[in-house]
């Protein structure tokens, strides 16, 4: 069942990091193009903190398999 959250886990935080660096190359763009990105910029913000939540997690587990 550790095992089962643990991929889980891990394949969250690969998908938040992918979700994340298209946000971020969408930000550019819009900043690039003189939007205002005031709105966009506090999502990302938010999708930041749930990414360390799904990394820490991911820690959490890793850290119960190593006892």
């Amino acid at each position: 069942m550790l095992l089962r959250h643990l991929a889980m886990a891990k394949r969250h935080v690969t998908l938040g990091e992918n979700h994340l660096a298209r946000q971020e190359a969408l930000l550019a763009e819009l900043d690039r193009d003189g939007h205002d990105t005031t709105d966009t910029l506090a999502i990302q913000e938010t999708m930041r903190h749930t990414q360390t939540l799904q990394m820490q997690d991911r820690d959490r587990l890793l850290a119960q398999l190593a006892l």
